[in-house]
């Protein structure tokens, strides 16, 4: 499998059936920018979206009529999509569901954050509850985006059911997990073999660098893979 950091927390991943599109927030990414846009949505067969905030639905409408992907989606958001995005090839779930595609299934675990869209009138419209994702894909490491989060001792749960191999983890504090908080997160509640940062140096606010996660991951800083933005890596 070969996994691609977009900036943010997009990211790309090949597998042997299916091209996937974690949460594609290209235009308007300061982390984006010099990225090839039009390589980044080729052939992508699969947009799965953590919650509905700007920053992560990004540009998913336009590439899932661009190419023809399916997006999967909390219900109300999938709903929000096809209503006012004009996407038309949706898989609706929610917290705790799971969902089959060729080669690979996704369940929607829980995340603590906010999942919203604010219209031009400044009204702010729920579009469901925040997620992270599982990711089994056959004959490959499992994986978990935790989408925007804080702690949570639950997160043992999502282990215990899930086992995921490599941990795509939010670190940028302010919005999500500060460095020390999510690196005692991967620590205390999972047995990743490889983690990767996100959520970390696209705007000024949060944090620049992975460099207080790194730190505080201690002995397992080893298992911290971080890639320039448009950076693979196979795994």
């Amino acid at each position: 499998m070969k996994i691609q950091w977009l900036g943010h927390s997009a990211f790309r991943l090949e597998t042997a059936k299916a091209t996937i599109l974690i949460d594609p927030f290209f235009s308007g990414n300061p982390s984006f920018e010099g990225q090839d846009r039009a390589a980044a949505a080729k052939g992508v067969t699969h947009i799965v979206l953590t919650h509905g905030h700007g920053d992560h639905v990004g540009d998913t409408a336009d590439i899932a009529k661009e190419t023809g992907a399916t997006v999967i989606a909390n219900y109300d958001l999938a709903m929000w999509l096809g209503h006012h995005g004009g996407v038309e090839k949706l898989d609706p779930t929610n917290t705790g569901g799971t969902v089959g595609h060729d080669g690979f299934t996704v369940t929607y675990v829980n995340a603590l954050h906010s999942s919203a869209h604010i219209t031009s009138d400044g009204v702010s419209h729920c579009l469901g509850n925040a997620n992270g994702v599982v990711l089994h894909i056959d004959d490959e490491p499992t994986l978990l985006h935790m989408g925007d989060t804080d702690i949570f001792s639950d997160m043992a749960l999502i282990h215990e059911l899930h086992q995921p191999d490599i941990g795509i983890v939010p670190i940028g504090d302010r919005f999500t997990m500060g460095g020390a908080v999510a690196a005692l997160a991967c620590r205390r509640y999972f047995k990743f073999s490889n983690v990767i940062p996100c959520h970390f140096g696209t705007f000024p606010i949060i944090d620049q660098t992975a460099d207080k996660f790194i730190a505080a991951m201690e002995s397992d800083a080893g298992l911290v893979q971080t890639p320039e933005v448009g950076g693979v890596l196979d795994v």
